[in-house]
């Protein structure tokens, strides 16, 4: 029911310096166009770092260029393998070469087939990364608006940061789209040496693989997209999906504690407790045990919603809702979710990357506020989205330079799609409507359980994504994978690969699936 809504929904939706260089990572540079010079990392000499230096603006190849970060496990049985597997995490912000550091949480065959490649994407972390003047990005206003002045103080605001942030980070700040990042892409599977790009993105990770089958259709080998972006929604259909999704895992988690008695909150009204942890905080009664300093915002406890159901963590989401209601202190404490200010010069700004590929802006309060009323009414218990909330203020003042559009892909390869259908960052629509623009050589694989990703989940939701990139083996139109599904094994399973909680892509792969922001 809840599947065939979505997808319903999403039908109506609008549619060159220093090369050579010593590095941080202990290799050196190698050109786009040639090979990377591999050496073990500094920060874990298990897998190989490198450099590949690439122009910042691509319809000028010889200008100004930056070096992207690399990071490569070799495959473990070279007699068997297949090529190499570039990945990405996602965020925007998030670090490939760290996602290389922790992926032996693939399968056993994948890590035989496959050399695991990632790469930090241009202006994040070791790639030349978006970065303001902390004492500026420190006078952000408080990210929800409630009024025009509120909305004047942001205007002001965001024509300071952006003059800031583009004088610290230089030409790139207006160069960090998604479709750089796929000729970025396009350039290292060219230095590796592959005459097709075989491609493991999650989340935002998507939307570069996206970027790429539109750009270079031909030089697809297998792209498996776990946890789509949609990039054909304007503000008001992103805004209302994410409220949607959020709101139906806040709901998934409700029953949960209704039926489960391990739930602290069982046998309690938890979303009366969870409207009063809102009100409270509305009010500015509300601290974080362990920040009792500042009273938290309302966002910071909408936060907790989309974190506590991202895994889903649900043991520690409720014990989070009972902690701040009073009672004993969780078993695992997560930080204080959502944006704070930053120590040190500098502030780093990946939000840019999302405000350059979306067109989040409002033209005033009355219309923002019109958004924030339909999200209220699409999530009556969770409110809002806290993630798209926190980055639309930050997108005024800042012109998309890859405009929110329909894909169109004309390659011949398969693509593979996957998304579970409780997922509260990615929504399931978002991923069924991708499935539909891309057309018939798309295949959408269903996961009925929670979370966000589907790697790793369950045998089911695994092992077709490795028979994909292995052997090119497409699931059948319309998988479907239930709850602790079984799968047709062509790829060995890994003991303990699948664990019930806490599998976050945000760094190590065993941190907890709580995060402070994008």
């Amino acid at each position: 029911m809840l599947a065939a809504a979505f997808v319903a929904l999403a039908a109506l939706l609008p549619v060159s310096p220093a090369a050579g260089a010593a590095t941080r990572d202990g290799a050196r540079t190698g050109a786009a166009t040639g090979g990377i010079a591999w050496a073990p990392c500094e920060e874990e000499p298990s897998a190989e770092c490198g450099r590949l230096t690439v122009p910042i603006d691509w319809s000028k190849p010889d200008g100004p260029a930056i070096d992207l970060a690399i990071a490569r496990r070799k495959a473990t049985d070279p007699a068997a393998r297949v090529g190499s597997l570039v990945i990405n995490p996602g965020g925007p912000g998030g670090s490939g070469v760290e996602a290389v550091y922790g992926a032996t949480w693939f399968t056993d065959e994948l890590q035989k087939r496959f050399d695991i490649v990632g790469f930090d994407p241009r202006g994040v972390g070791r790639s030349h990364p978006v970065i303001c003047s902390a004492s500026v990005y420190n006078q952000m206003p408080p990210m929800v608006m409630s009024s025009q002045a509120d909305f004047e103080a942001w205007d002001s605001f965001t024509k300071k940061l952006h003059k800031d942030c583009r004088e610290r980070t230089g030409p790139l700040y207006d160069h960090v789209d998604s479709r750089n990042v796929a000729r970025d892409m396009d350039a290292l599977r060219a230095a590796l040496g592959e005459e097709k790009l075989t491609y493991y993105g999650i989340s935002y990770g998507t939307l570069m693989g996206q970027m790429y089958a539109e750009m270079f259709p031909n030089r697809v080998r297998a792209l498996a997209l776990d946890s789509n972006m949609d990039h054909s929604l304007g503000v008001a259909g992103f805004l209302s999906t994410e409220a949607i999704a959020v709101q139906d895992a806040f709901d998934e988690f409700v029953g949960w504690c209704e039926a489960d008695e391990s739930c602290v909150l069982h046998g309690r009204d938890v979303r009366q407790m969870w409207k009063g942890l809102l009100a409270k905080a509305r009010r500015g009664e509300l601290y974080y045990p362990t920040a009792p300093g500042k009273p938290m915002t309302e966002l910071q406890v909408v936060y907790n919603a989309a974190l506590g159901t991202e895994g889903p963590d649900w043991r520690t989401l409720s014990e989070v809702i009972n902690w701040l209601s009073g009672g004993p202190e969780p078993s695992w404490v997560p930080p204080l979710p959502g944006r704070g200010p930053v120590e040190g010069d500098v502030a780093e700004l990946p939000t840019r990357i999302l405000c350059q590929d979306f067109n989040l802006r409002v033209r005033n309060y009355a219309e923002y506020a019109a958004y924030m009323k339909v999200s209220n009414h699409l999530a009556p218990d969770v409110r809002y989205h806290p993630y798209p909330t926190d980055d639309l203020p930050i997108c005024l003042n800042s012109t998309p330079t890859n405009p929110p559009h329909a894909l169109r892909y004309t390659g011949d390869a398969p693509i593979l799609l996957g998304n579970s259908l409780h997922d509260p960052a990615t929504p399931y629509m978002w991923s069924a409507n991708v499935a539909r623009q891309l057309g018939p050589k798309a295949t959408l694989l269903t996961y009925e359980g929670w979370g966000h990703r589907i790697y790793g989940k369950d045998e089911c939701s695994t092992v077709p994504i490795d028979n994909f990139l292995i052997s090119l083996t497409v699931p059948p139109k319309g998988f479907t994978c239930p709850v602790g599904g079984k799968a047709e094994i062509t790829a060995k399973r890994q003991p303990g690969l699948w664990p019930t909680d806490r599998l976050s892509w945000g760094g190590s792969p065993l941190t907890p699936s709580f995060r402070t922001g994008r």
